[in-house]
């Protein structure tokens, strides 16, 4: 058991982890991390399944704080892949001597607020017992896997994995007959090189998901270092975008309702052709009235029937919600795996399963034997790594208790009741509905700053009150009611867990997020308590 008092203790050691721990140690403070995971890398440390790539552009998916970084690191693909990614990671924590302070194999299991003594009492599962005066929750919008309720599905005799929880070594699936349960973002990237190398592949979709195309390829240097001569401008130009990334990529002016159907048809091929999420910008209407969002849902409709060459396969992949209320998902040939003769798509609206048997996946129809099966069922987001650790407050009063009815944050950056504790892009944030990697950068930058400003103004303490948490709430939930974001039952609202609250966790707009995080300050740290 290791006892020790520390200024801060910072949990996880993806991105966020890592630039926390570079910014304290910047500001005089004494920090260490504690990451479950045998390395760094966080998401791009677990999620190592077949396929597994950014959807955002590489030279936009990364840090900004050093332009020395941003100069010497050489992006291979214009979407990275996980391997690129988890390199990159790595190469940071080398880079700046973090890892010193890292604690690898480690989880946070408990963190108890002592008021007396106005220290954070920390417990990890090896043991350690360390306070200190500064908590701050790094553990990832994706990081807790989200393993599905089915019955039964301890006695499969075969092999099992979760895509969030990969096996370092790999998977061999020559010869195999595999079943994929899942067809979010995970799936649709792994679904196309599983059916590539298994002898069948069953794909089994609750719910069929729109995605468009990557057009993945090698990036150009000339376009790299032309981006690299001017990094600083290309970056506030990001800064400025609703989704904080896609500046410099054409984009509508005008609502798609407002061009003739030949017209508008022209905008979305144009769209298609570049490929990835900016599809969602081709219009400026589109995640604002449900008639315009429904020409985009329409073309891509009429895309997937243009390539699945079964006309009743093709429908059953077919959307019928709000294109993008569920995230818009990359890919790379996944409608197209469905013309191959080893894939056979399973609707689990016609028939769901039942449980899963030793041999393989008993749905309401039919009985399936597998080799192997694939839980592509994504993540408990935002709030489930959290959610896994035992956060006491003032009074005793757990995070769990308070959060009950769904989270409750004050700018997804702190919670009433829990002193000098702090969350990176947590809920009541951009966070998953931005580019993480610039979120990450401005949430540390503001809690390594408003520790900063406590410590010389001779205060110990800082806290959210009730009444600014209150209003921001009320203030996320009448920004995400104005957007089409809510209008599908998505993970953005926990609707993937069974039993978790029904709550539009992230905050729809960059900028004026942005923007309200400086104004706080510039008052003072209004909404906040400081003692």
């Amino acid at each position: 058991m290791n006892e020790g008092r520390l200024d801060a203790v910072i949990v996880g050691a993806g991105f966020a982890g890592l630039y926390a721990l570079h910014r304290l140690r910047g500001i005089g403070l004494a920090a260490r991390v504690f990451e479950a995971g045998g390395g760094v890398g966080g998401t791009w440390y677990w999620n190592r399944y077949p396929g597994a790539r950014c959807d955002i552009e590489s030279m936009e998916y990364s840090y900004q704080f050093s332009d020395a970084l941003q100069q010497e690191w050489q992006w291979t693909e214009r979407y990275a892949t996980q391997p690129e990614i988890l390199r990159y990671a790595e190469h940071v924590a080398d880079r700046f001597d973090l890892r010193r302070d890292i604690r690898l194999e480690t989880r946070v299991v408990a963190a108890r607020y002592d008021e007396a003594e106005q220290r954070w009492r920390i417990e990890t599962d090896r043991g350690d017992r360390v306070e200190a005066r500064w908590c701050i929750l790094a553990t990832g919008c994706l990081s807790a896997a989200n393993w599905p309720a089915i019955p039964g599905r301890e006695r499969f005799s075969g092999r099992a994995w979760h895509t969030g929880h990969w096996p370092h070594e790999g998977v061999d699936f020559s010869g195999q007959s595999v079943a994929v349960v899942g067809t979010g973002s995970s799936g649709i990237q792994s679904i196309p090189l599983i059916a590539a190398q298994a002898r069948s592949l069953h794909v089994f979709q609750r719910t069929p998901t729109y995605s468009v195309p990557a057009h993945n390829r090698p990036l150009d240097p000339a376009a790299a270092d032309a981006i690299r001569a001017d990094y600083a401008a290309f970056r506030a130009r990001n800064a400025l975008q609703p989704f904080g990334f896609g500046a410099d990529l054409p984009r509508g002016e005008v609502g798609a309702q407002a061009l003739e159907p030949a017209e508008r048809r022209r905008a979305y091929e144009a769209a298609w052709a570049r490929g990835g999420l900016p599809f969602l910008a081709t219009f400026p209407d589109l995640m604002l009235d449900p008639a315009s969002n429904e020409t985009a849902a329409a073309f891509i409709r009429d895309k997937i029937r243009s390539i699945v060459r079964d006309p009743a396969v093709a429908e059953r992949l077919c959307p019928t919600q709000v294109v993008g209320c569920k995230r818009l998902c990359v890919d790379t040939d996944y409608y197209a795996t469905f013309n191959r003769e080893n894939v056979t798509l399973v609707d689990l609206r016609d028939e769901p399963i039942e449980a899963i048997e030793a041999e393989g996946i008993r749905t309401t129809r039919d009985s399936y034997p597998f080799d192997a099966i694939v839980f592509a069922t994504g993540f408990d987001a935002m709030t489930g790594a959290i959610d896994r650790i035992a956060l006491h407050g003032r009074d005793g009063r757990t995070l769990g208790e308070k959060w009950s009815t769904g989270p409750r944050t004050y700018l997804g950056l702190a919670t009433a009741g829990f002193p000098n504790l702090f969350l990176v892009t947590g809920p009541g944030s951009p966070s998953v509905l931005s580019n993480m990697l610039p979120s990450i950068e401005q949430h540390v930058d503001w809690i390594a700053d408003c520790i900063a400003h406590v410590e010389r103004s001779g205060r110990r303490t800082i806290e959210a009150t009730r009444s600014a948490e209150d209003a921001w709430v009320d203030h996320v939930n009448a920004v995400g009611d104005f957007t089409l974001f809510p209008r599908c039952s998505s993970w953005y609202l926990g609707a993937n867990v069974p039993g978790k609250p029904r709550v539009f966790m992230p905050y729809v707009g960059f900028p004026a997020y942005v923007a309200r995080c400086r104004e706080v300050v510039e008052k003072g740290y209004e909404g906040f308590v400081l003692a």
